[in-house]
């Protein structure tokens, strides 16, 4: 694990006694709301209720995970927008939702950095799986598939400015095969993306690993490929993307992050990010973390915000590039 930045661990030892002092009574009493822009089962679902189980303990108050779906994720994350910045509704944002989105489709109706950054917590390794019955056993069989049959494939994704389209359209990119080389069909989140791969109802599916890695080892499906730049303890067998001949696959990694209101009082977010410190040591939280098949990474808020930054600027070129058009 990446260890967490020292400003993150001041945080944690200057919130040792994490408690009412940065909120009002009422709002350190209060039942907090984690909202999950996605549907249960998924990636930030499994996130959110590992997460939750450290922010309970430590903050001593009642966390209900709070599934608000739709919209890749624009549903959750704006009635999280729209919340009092008191500590009480937080968000579990990811990469499609808080990044992808906004860079993608301006209107959506929050910016980028428009809410509060508390901090990083997990890489997500993205895999393109087929069923292991596919006769696609290799990035190659893909690729060649593709091209035997333009247009005949299909893919399962979460919606069009997600992780799950990036992947699969930065192929088609770097193969010169064009954004309709395989049907795009979307689902309400990544595990019922996963679970349209496992009944045949689409040829393949690039992903989060945390979507895929319980059938991947359960051998149901066949991983072809991730997106790490070193291969995983967990699927040593499996070829990063570099190794597989496509290096630009490695732009595009999931992760989750939390995230406040807009306008969050330092206190508060201090408060937070402590907690996050704590979890970022806690060996429940990081072998439940890397059991899903996440890689913990905390950061600070500092940290996080130019992380951020960092990845609108990718996913705001891509979008460019891959001409990927949201109505």
């Amino acid at each position: 694990m990446n260890p967490p930045s020292r400003a993150l661990f001041a945080a944690a030892l200057a919130g040792a006694a994490i408690g009412a002092s940065a909120q009002s009574p009422a709002a350190a009493d209060a039942t907090v709301s984690l909202v999950v822009p996605f549907s249960a089962g998924g990636d930030a679902d499994l996130a959110a209720r590992n997460l939750a189980v450290v922010a309970q303990r430590t903050l001593g108050q009642n966390i209900i995970v709070v599934n608000r779906a739709g919209a890749n994720g624009a549903i959750g994350s704006a009635a999280v927008r729209a919340a009092k910045p008191d500590g009480t509704t937080m968000l579990l944002g990811r990469v499609g939702s808080q990044i992808v989105l906004p860079a993608i489709q301006p209107s959506v109706g929050y910016k980028w950095n428009e809410l509060t950054f508390v901090g990083l917590l997990e890489l997500n390794p993205v895999v393109c799986v087929t069923r292991t019955e596919s006769p696609i056993r290799s990035m190659k069989d893909l690729v060649d598939a593709l091209r035997a049959r333009p247009g005949k494939l299909n893919y399962s994704t979460s919606g069009a400015a997600t992780i799950l389209n990036f992947a699969p359209q930065m192929l088609f990119d770097i193969t010169k095969l064009g954004k309709d080389a395989a049907v795009q069909i979307v689902y309400k989140g990544g595990s019922e993306a996963i679970l349209a791969v496992l009944t045949g109802d689409v040829d393949f599916s690039c992903g989060n690993l945390t979507s895929a890695i319980g059938n991947v080892k359960g051998g149901k499906l066949r991983a072809l490929v991730t997106t790490t730049p070193d291969r995983l303890k967990d699927l040593p067998d499996v070829p990063t993307a570099r190794e597989s001949g496509y290096p630009q696959l490695e732009a595009i990694v999931g992760w989750s992050g939390l995230y406040g209101p807009p306008g969050m009082s330092r206190e508060l977010v201090e408060r937070w990010a402590a907690m996050l410190a704590v979890a970022a040591r806690d060996p429940q939280w990081i072998a439940a973390t890397e059991k899903a098949g996440s890689i913990p990474r905390v950061l600070g808020p500092a940290e996080s915000d130019k992380y951020a930054a960092e990845q609108f600027a990718v996913y705001e070129r891509l979008g460019r590039q891959l001409q990927i058009d949201l109505k």
